[in-house]
This record gives structure tokens, C-alpha cells and sequence, in this order.
């Protein structure tokens, strides 16, 4: 079972995950052991809440697939239990990123002596390249 919160966990039969032969580094072990994992969440088929679904779906994330579901390929490691424990972190990762509500941002105006004070710099930065001109004697 992955455990994201308090609140929210995913059931082990919901993650689909397929040992794969590993690109790459690693001598003969690479052609011998399929050391690397391929990780498979169908984000439709879950048990998860539905506007969590959605949130899911709204990322731009290149993991996720247009059917809705996320595939993540671990290779970092030379053993495939790091790897099985890498891919289920990094899916974590991923969830818990959508999991986080962004704070609405309030617009605002700038204050008027601020505006006061911008223009007046810009006149005086005028006022110094205007100076730099040819003298008439």
C-alpha cells in the first residue's frame, strides 16, 4: 500500500509493476537481469477522489498519458528492488504534487508615489543622456 496522507493511501493492486531489461551501463548483468522496473497507475480505474482525478489529469506532466494513465520507468540503480522502491517514491512524487493547492494570487496596483517616484527617475535619466550631447561653443 502507498501511503500519500493521513487521509489518501493507494492499494498495492491498483499499481501495475513489470520487471524490463535496463539500458545502459552494467556488463553482462544488463543482458542476464531485468533489473529495471515499469511502473503503470491508471488514474481513471483508482480509488482516489474524483476531483483529485481531475487535478491529475490537469498537469502538465509528460508521464502522464492522454488515456489518464502515468508511467514511470526506473533505471537508476542496478537492483531491481531499488528501483521497484525508486519508481514508487517518484509516484508519490507525482501525487502529492497535484495534492498541493495553489494560493489564488490577488491582483494589485502600485501605490502612487511609487508611480510618482518611477517617473520621476525616468525624467532624470532623460535629463543625464540629454547632458552627454555635443557642446556648442
Amino acid at each position: 500500500m502507498l501511503i500519500l496522507s493521513r487521509h489518501l493511501s493507494i492499494p498495492d493492486h491498483e499499481i501495475e509493476l513489470h520487471a524490463i531489461r535496463a539500458q545502459g551501463a552494467g556488463g553482462q548483468n544488463v543482458n542476464k537481469v531485468s533489473t529495471a522496473i515499469h511502473l503503470r497507475f491508471d488514474i481513471n480505474a483508482s480509488s482516489l477522489p474524483d476531483d483529485f482525478k481531475e487535478k491529475l489529469r490537469q498537469l502538465s506532466d509528460r508521464r502522464i498519458s492522454g488515456d489518464g494513465v502515468i508511467i514511470i520507468k526506473a533505471q537508476r540503480y542496478r537492483s531491481q528492488d531499488k528501483n521497484r522502491d525508486d519508481a514508487l517514491a517518484r509516484l508519490a512524487e507525482l501525487l502529492r504534487s497535484a495534492m498541493i493547492t495553489r494560493k489564488q494570487r490577488t491582483p494589485t496596483r502600485p501605490t502612487r508615489s511609487s508611480i510618482k517616484k518611477r517617473i520621476e527617475g525616468k525624467t532624470q535619466r532623460g535629463q543625464l543622456k540629454v547632458s552627454r550631447g555635443k557642446v556648442d561653443e
